[in-house]
């Protein structure tokens, strides 16, 4: 079938073309920009702004799914409201095009930030809260309200499933992550410490896989959390050290003596610079659940990897492209 891929050069956008492209899929990558990603891709690239309908439109023409991955990811909040734009008119947008052309079945990609990481409690499934209020980050508050965007055109008729990944690295991460450059830093000892407080990560290529798994199975209008391992920020950097053989960092620092420092940090960080460290990269490390994908598996078929060998691949990968990143 011919399928249609909003933010195609991500990481999760180009490994997902990859698979449906080594299933016979004719893939349409749509983004504002065409990356070195899609080079060894035989994608049909098309131009689109998620905030123009009639671009959505125009490269939505003739598909018979539509993934929309495209979103703005911040841990500096909101300042100039794009935050905002990209991932609630976004979707809204991408699922209105997709149901002006017939489109057959949307997947959206959501985030585990959708849900009220703060008042979870330890565990976290798809009946947990879902984040509205003050207290959370701009990003996790417009990751929910893309969703609800979304199911407003559910209940127009169209019908999408949405899927909502934890922390996600692998390979091909030519656009140089957050969490795959907090891996390269880890291996050249700029970061001399870690600091308390973990997340769930997952591989790029088990993510994909739930993708597909809520195209072909998902039910109408539902949500699934596609998580891997919950794991702490000391307890990456060790399985780092290990697969590439160095020293992790020797001194954890406890989050809540790091917390009151980054105000100072995010003031004093160059504008096009980001911050070792935020407000808001520390809310996910302090409140961090486990994540429950019991749904994605019984459901979906989900199953991720262990993560010592998502991060061997990753740095497998780096090391054979680092000319590329």
């Amino acid at each position: 079938m011919r399928v249609a891929i909003t933010g195609a050069s991500g990481l999760i956008g180009n490994n997902l073309a990859l698979r449906l492209l080594s299933e016979g899929h004719q893939v349409v990558a749509a983004d504002r920009h065409r990356s070195n990603s899609l080079d060894d891709l035989d994608v049909d690239f098309v131009e689109v702004d998620v905030l123009d309908s009639d671009s959505l439109r125009k490269a939505f023409d003739g598909v018979e799914v539509v993934f929309h991955l495209a979103a703005l990811i911040s841990i500096v909040g909101d300042p100039d409201g794009m935050v905002r734009r990209v991932n609630v008119e976004g979707p809204r947008n991408a699922a209105r095009a997709a149901l002006d052309v017939g489109v057959r079945r949307m997947v959206h990609m959501s985030s585990v930030h959708a849900f009220d990481l703060h008042t979870c409690g330890p565990s976290l499934d798809e009946s947990g809260p879902r984040t509205t209020g003050a207290h959370a980050p701009a990003y996790d508050r417009t990751k929910f309200d893309g969703e609800q965007e979304v199911r407003k055109l559910i209940d127009e008729g169209l019908d999408a499933v949405i899927v909502n990944p934890t922390g996600v690295f692998g390979p091909r991460d030519f656009g140089g992550g957050r969490i795959g450059e907090t891996i390269q830093q880890l291996r050249s000892g700029k970061i001399p410490v870690t600091v308390g407080g973990g997340f769930d990560f997952v591989d790029v290529r088990d993510v994909v896989g739930g993708v597909i798994g809520a195209l072909e199975h998902g039910r109408t209008g539902e949500n699934y959390l596609l998580s891997g391992t919950r794991i702490s920020i000391r307890e990456l950097a060790q399985i780092v050290a290990a697969v590439d053989h160095s020293k992790p960092p020797r001194l954890n620092v406890p989050l809540g003596l790091v917390k009151p420092l980054a105000p100072l940090v995010e003031f004093f960080t160059p504008k096009d610079d980001t911050p070792l460290f935020t407000r808001d990269s520390l809310h996910a490390l302090q409140y961090s659940p486990s994540v429950s994908h019991y749904r994605a598996a019984m459901e979906l078929g989900y199953a991720p990897r262990p993560i010592h060998i998502s991060v061997a691949d990753t740095i497998g990968w780096m090391d054979a492209h680092l000319d590329q990143v």
